[in-house]
Order: structure tokens, then C-alpha cells, then sequence
């Protein structure tokens, strides 16, 4: 069971933290990955980690403005949002793979949080 937290109302221009945790378990040899969803849209992959940390993707649309990284204890994944903008209004969604690469589509996912949502205000 993932669970995704961090999610609020922000400014544009603000930053958020969002977190996923994986409860009772460590996210050791997991890939994990970020996706969110906007109203009236289709999921799009957001940022990705690999297991070891060593390897991140972005989407384009936020690469320069988010960070995916893991703690020590790879028991929590967390993206850091920073300038954000309206059109990053989503539910965001936690994935992960026992696979453990970095990947940008959905299907390749097993575990699912339950989403929080993101409301960024112009």
C-alpha cells in the first residue's frame, strides 16, 4: 500500500513537497514514479526514480522545476515542486515497480497510492 501526502493550495510561483510512503515495507528495490491527472485529462507521467536513486526522469513540462529523490532508508520517495504553475492543478499519484528503473509509462507499474491533490492558483 503506497500512500501519497503533501498535496494543498499554493500560489503560482510557490513550492510544495509531495511524499509517497510505502507502509510496512521499504521502497529497497523499487523503481518509483510520480504521474498526475487534471481534470478532464489523461494521466501523464510527471518524474520517475530509480532504485538506487541514481537515475531520475521528468516530463518536459516540469523538468528544471521538480525534483524526485529518495532518503537514505529508501523508505520514502518525495517530489519537490518549486515554481509552480496553474497548469500543474492535478491529483497527484504515486507508482511503484518491483522492476526498479526509472520509467515514464503508467502500465509499467504495479502499486498505486491514492492520489493528492495539488491546486496551484494564478
Amino acid at each position: 500500500q503506497l500512500q501519497a501526502s503533501g498535496g494543498g493550495l499554493v500560489q503560482a510561483g510557490g513550492s510544495l513537497r509531495l511524499s509517497c510512503a510505502a507502509s510496512g515495507r521499504s521502497f529497497g528495490n523499487y523503481g518509483v514514479g510520480w504521474f498526475r491527472q487534471a481534470p478532464g485529462k489523461e494521466r501523464e507521467f510527471v518524474a520517475a526514480i530509480s532504485w538506487s536513486g541514481g537515475i531520475t526522469r521528468y516530463a518536459d513540462s516540469v523538468k528544471g522545476r521538480f525534483t524526485i529523490f529518495r532518503n537514505n532508508a529508501k523508505t520514502t520517495v518525495y517530489l519537490q515542486m518549486d515554481s509552480l504553475k496553474p497548469e500543474d492543478t492535478a491529483v497527484y499519484y504515486c507508482a511503484a515497480r518491483t522492476l526498479g528503473l526509472a520509467r515514464p509509462q503508467d502500465y509499467e507499474y504495479e502499486y498505486w497510492g491514492q492520489g493528492t491533490l495539488v491546486t496551484v492558483s494564478s
